[in-house]
């Protein structure tokens, strides 16, 4: 009962009590007037409603009572009427009111009828509830193995907005949107559904649909068989790739709703292969099926595809290509630099895919002989040496090859052709800038521990380039600046002026690398802490890198090019990459050498 009604019960009860307190008439003379109210409204639906009225006084009485009700304010007992007949000893009468419209403002109050005439109530309004949506569903069309076309038309929306509209569809029977459904639009009218992901041969129910506020409404159901469908196979990734052969296959995962009369794999030197090109038979029906590929060229690029065939036609995997192995060479250098022992541990040369079989490599030799084997066995066959012709032309097992000097040679052969080709090498950089410019390599020295060429150069900003023999027949760059290098690759750019450490690795054959490694330290004990490096420069008669700087309590690193991409830290008698912070204990005056190659470090108060 709401909190008005009651108040206006009580102020009722008081003025009866003071009529009755003032009155000098006897008690029993005295009658009120008839007087109700209408009290509250409840479990309003979509068509229909409860009214509660309440009796303050019946005065000379109240003949019929109940609730009248209408579309306009203040109805009365000429339009609609609901006569409470319930039990008429109690105040409070409840009536339900029926056959009302959905979505629609209705006003109410509570009645009597009394010998004087009727009486009535306050007014309540309430609006009754939302509907579902009604709709059709149109006609399914287009119809193919994995799509179609349908629809409807939201002809009444039901008292709410709708929101969302569309069709619904499965293979069993009503379905709702629990199941497949598309979206496309949220009015009334009608709209044309895209149906996708059927499969194929199948029987499918739809039904439009349309949601508001009350809940989601459906059409009629339709359906309609798709057709069949192309099957869906997928390729699987080549693997055993030789120099002729390989291995791949593929796997039918759905039929269409067909039989599987075909499926295999198609192959050729273009993309996306069909059944006009090679074709390899795998079998019939759905799964998994393997394919072996032979009559390959060596060093040729092939793409491949999975296909499956039913009465649809026939369907694809996805385009894979692989390139067959090239023909390497690889050959063992074995003579007086390894004692003659003929075994992996030997250096070697190899060729590339794309160098026609001709091998090289750099190799430390000593003075006296070698001879390039293709195995271990010494077998005259896999044996190659001088011919004695004067030529450099290699035959089986020929003479020892002279190496006239101990030096780092580059070693060329080619068993195509059967010539060979032996030549010391003595490297440096070369460029703009480099201290000679591009007059003359300024000198690195070779390294037999690490194999690689070595030095300090004091580079200006500009560009550089390794050479050797002051002949650019020998010269690397790096295309892509990225540590590897190129024969007659592109210059190296150097930002800024510095002492860099320079190295030069051409021990593992076509696959040739540097770095140029300018040094710094930096952190929390140096004056800058952790935000920029002190720059170091080389000591060429100690021959470190060093640096005088005033320190603080903290910790410190190396780092190469002001960034974290090279940096050294830990013991400082064998530092690591990336090690831990170097503590300083004391703060004073500091000189501080870094070995870059021996990766050492000393840290001495002045």
């Amino acid at each position: 009962m709401k909190r008005k009604s009651i108040y206006m019960m009580i102020t009722s009860f008081v003025t009866v009590a003071i009529v009755f307190a003032a009155c000098t008439k006897d008690m029993s003379e005295v009658r009120l007037e008839s007087k109700l109210t209408t009290t509250e409204k409840m479990d309003v639906t979509s068509d229909s409603a409860t009214v509660v009225g309440f009796i303050v006084s019946e005065g000379q009485g109240i003949t019929e009572k109940g609730i009248v009700y209408g579309m306009d304010s203040l109805p009365t007992v000429d339009d609609n009427k609901a006569v409470y007949s319930g039990n008429e000893k109690t105040a409070a009468f409840t009536v339900k009111i029926g056959g009302l419209d959905y979505a629609t403002k209705y006003y109410a109050r509570a009645y009597g009828i009394t010998a004087s005439g009727t009486i009535y109530g306050e007014q309540l309004t309430f609006t009754t509830l939302p509907v579902v949506p009604t709709l059709t569903t149109a006609n399914i069309t287009e119809i193919t193995g994995n799509s179609a076309k349908g629809g409807g038309e939201v002809t009444v929306s039901g008292g709410a907005n709708v929101t969302a509209r569309g069709v619904c569809f499965s293979t069993e029977h009503n379905p709702t949107i629990s199941d497949a459904f598309t979206t496309d639009g949220d009015s009334l009218g009608t709209f044309v559904s895209t149906l996708s992901n059927l499969k194929g041969n199948m029987t499918y129910y739809a039904r439009a649909y349309a949601t508001n506020s009350a809940g989601t409404g459906y059409g009629p159901e339709v359906t309609f068989k798709t057709l069949v469908d192309l099957p869906v196979v997928t390729t699987t990734a080549v693997t055993e790739i030789t120099k002729i052969s390989a291995v791949s296959g593929g796997n039918v995962t759905y039929d269409g709703g067909a039989d599987v009369t075909a499926k295999g794999l198609v192959w050729s030197e273009t993309e996306n292969p069909t059944l006009t090109d090679n074709v390899i038979d795998g079998g019939t029906g759905t799964g998994a099926f393997t394919s072996n590929l032979s009559g390959l060229t060596l060093y040729t690029t092939y793409h491949v595809r999975a296909y499956a065939t039913n009465s649809a036609g026939t369907a694809y995997g996805d385009d894979i290509a692989f390139t067959t192995l090239a023909d390497i060479t690889k050959m063992w250098v074995v003579g007086d630099y390894n004692s003659w022992t003929n075994s992996d541990a030997a250096e070697y040369i190899i060729s590339t895919p794309t160098s026609g079989g001709a091998a090289e490599g750099y190799v430390y030799l000593t003075q006296g002989g070698i001879k390039l084997v293709t195995d271990h066995s010494w077998d005259d066959a896999h044996t190659f040496a001088d011919d004695g012709s004067g030529t450099n032309t290699l035959t089986n097992p020929g003479s020892n090859i002279t190496i006239p000097a101990d030096g780092y040679y580059l070693i060329k052969a080619n068993l195509g052709d059967m010539s060979y080709s032996v030549t010391m090498t003595d490297w440096g950089v070369i460029g703009d800038a480099t201290p000679n410019g591009w007059n003359d390599e300024t000198p690195l020295t070779y390294d037999q521990t690490s194999k690689t060429w070595r030095g300090v150069v004091h580079f200006t900003a500009g560009t550089f380039k390794f050479r050797a023999n002051h002949s650019w027949d020998y010269n690397y760059g790096s295309d892509a600046a990225d540590g590897t290098l190129q024969a007659g690759g592109a210059n190296i750019a150097v930002d800024t002026e510095a002492d860099y450490a320079i190295q030069m690795d051409l021990s593992h054959p076509n696959e040739y690398t540097y770095s140029a490694n300018r040094w710094g330290v930096i952190g929390d004990a140096t004056p800058d802490g952790w935000n920029s490096d002190q720059n170091m420069t080389w000591d060429a008669t100690n021959h470190v890198f060093t640096v005088t700087l005033d320190l603080t309590v903290g910790g410190l690193k190396f780092r190469a090019n002001d960034g974290w991409d090279v940096n050294y830290g830990g013991d400082i008698t064998g530092l690591t990459a990336g090690g831990a912070n170097i503590s300083i204990d004391t703060a004073g005056n500091y000189t501080i050498t870094f070995d870059p190659w021996r990766l050492t470090a000393t840290i001495t108060k002045n």
